[in-house]
């Protein structure tokens, strides 16, 4: 797809005036992108995601040729464990779940927030979507105002994948500017919506150009938005906006590929070898029980074609085309037979070397080793506790600290759409704190006892002890310790304490 979209953008800022003369994206002072690293997108982490690859670096990777008895070429798809998409999964889950709190120092603010959550499914939907950036290497979160049909002024928020956006400036790592694609089809025809997000003299605005095409490969016509989008503006100017109405978050990896672009990489992208070894691994185990119980021998004469003298039918003693056997031309006729040439399957060994593998894979994209194990019939993963000093624990942590700051910038971008559409007050102070799920690698228990005797012996405020404990901000924490003593002094003694307990 990446080929085309390049294509397309490059085309329409040509007849916007944007660029002239252009041979690649790269080429583009304005764009921080490059041809190469969209292609690695769309034709190595996507399809390795997805669970089929055909070729990497020029070599066949899911596809296995084979010569038959005849001298016939044939392909099959080669066997795979999965593990890009098992990977993308798991940290994922590791990092956001049903069990992460987002809390807003400010109690009626942080309802209102909730209940955009709540509305937009963002609980359920963002930890699926965090498995699409593991894979694609970005994620782009937008939030716009829409009216639900009650009349009532909602904010939404919507998911691009890194397969349709390209970022057009970035400042500080952080991309201020960019175009979202949406490709459909109707009826014969191809529409391709582009919805450029740009700042022009301090003002946010918004255009939105739709073409039509024949075909997929091509931009063709510009044609009227209503043709689609009836309801859609082509153009809106919105001033008072601090930042962007997008978050793109990603990986916290290095960019090895292209070392000056903002954009992020695949979790496996540095794995692509060992995912291969992997898979051809798991494909030759799977075969063993396949080829390894039976190989037969037979004369060459056995797989001649006869003819049945009532049908006309033609038949072979044995499938010339199957693997299985083996034809050999025996010179001495009565030596020709059939020979059963079975051999013991080599199972621990390929056990052995699968989780060998799975290790090498673990350590490569930010795991321990042993958090991945084959057990002969898949792959499953630890679910003990991990410990904090794990390489597991350090790459959650670290993927955490980018995801947090991508959540913290999504609030406040919803907070400045409320207050520029009145949806919702917002005060003009406030925090934003995420307590992720430390649970797999964190004894809740130990680490309150840790901070209440750093509170016990003075050595820390009471407040801060909580703010540790609960992973709450300031001030919730002093809220919190304000409201428990106020009911500790209301409350009134049991009657059966009184006059020493007894009547």
């Amino acid at each position: 797809m990446f080929k085309s979209l390049i294509a397309k953008v490059k085309a329409v800022m040509q007849k916007m005036g944007l660029i002239k003369n252009i041979k690649s994206v790269s080429n583009i002072q304005a764009l921080p992108v490059d041809d190469d690293f969209y292609q690695t997108i769309e034709t190595v982490w996507l399809p390795l995601y997805k669970g089929e690859l055909d070729k990497y670096n020029g070599e066949p990777f899911h596809k296995v040729e084979f010569t038959t008895i005849e001298g016939g070429k044939r392909t099959r798809r080669m066997f795979t464990l999965g593990m890009a998409k098992v990977a993308s999964k798991e940290m994922a889950s590791l990092i956001f779940n049903e069990k992460c709190a987002i809390n807003v120092s400010n109690e009626k603010l942080s309802e209102k927030i909730e209940d955009v959550f709540q509305y937009n499914k963002f609980y359920k939907l963002f930890q699926d979507r965090l498995e699409y950036m593991f894979a694609l290497g970005g994620l782009v979160l937008k939030a716009y105002v829409d009216t639900d049909r009650a009349g009532q002024k909602r904010i939404k928020i919507s998911y691009v994948t890194a397969d349709c956006f390209i970022p057009l400036a970035y400042s500080n790592d952080d991309i201020t500017e960019g175009v979202f694609l949406t490709v459909s089809k109707r009826g014969d025809k191809w529409y391709t919506l582009l919805e450029w997000h740009q700042w022009e003299g301090g003002k946010y605005v918004i255009k939105n150009q739709l073409f039509q095409s024949d075909n997929n490969s091509e931009l063709g016509i510009e044609v009227a938005l209503e043709t689609l989008y009836p309801d859609l503006e082509k153009e809106t100017t919105i001033e008072g906006l601090s930042r962007p109405l997008f978050v793109y978050i990603k990986p916290n990896i290095a960019n090895n590929i292209d070392l000056q672009s903002p954009l992020g990489v695949s979790l496996y992208a540095n794995a692509i070898d060992t995912i291969k070894a992997l898979d051809t691994a798991f494909d030759s185990y799977h075969r063993e029980f396949r080829l390894g119980k039976k190989r037969i021998i037979v004369p060459h004469t056995a797989i001649r074609t006869v003819v049945n003298a009532e049908t006309e039918e033609f038949h072979r003693y044995f499938d010339a085309s199957d693997e299985v056997y083996e034809a050999f031309n025996f010179e001495d006729v009565d030596k020709q037979q059939i020979v059963d040439n079975s051999i013991e399957l080599r199972v621990e060994e390929h056990v052995k070397a699968i989780q060998s593998l799975l290790d090498l894979f673990a350590m490569q994209i930010g795991f321990s080793p042993g958090v991945f194990s084959f057990d002969g019939q898949g792959v499953k993963t630890a679910t003990e506790v991990v410990s904090e000093n794990s390489k597991t624990f350090q790459t959650k942590n670290s993927h955490e600290t980018v995801i947090e700051e991508g959540i913290i910038n999504l609030i406040t971008t919803i907070c400045e759409i409320a207050t520029l559409y009145k949806v919702f007050p917002v005060p003009p102070d406030y925090d934003v704190t995420v307590d992720f799920d430390d649970s797999i690698a964190e004894d809740r228990d130990a680490n309150a006892n840790f901070y209440l005797k750093l509170v016990n012996s003075g050595l820390m405020p009471r407040y801060m002890g909580l703010m540790h404990i609960l992973k709450v901000p300031e001030e919730q924490a002093r809220e919190l310790i304000a409201e428990a003593k106020e009911e500790a002094a209301t409350e009134l003694p049991d009657v059966s304490d009184i006059g020493g307990g007894g009547v």
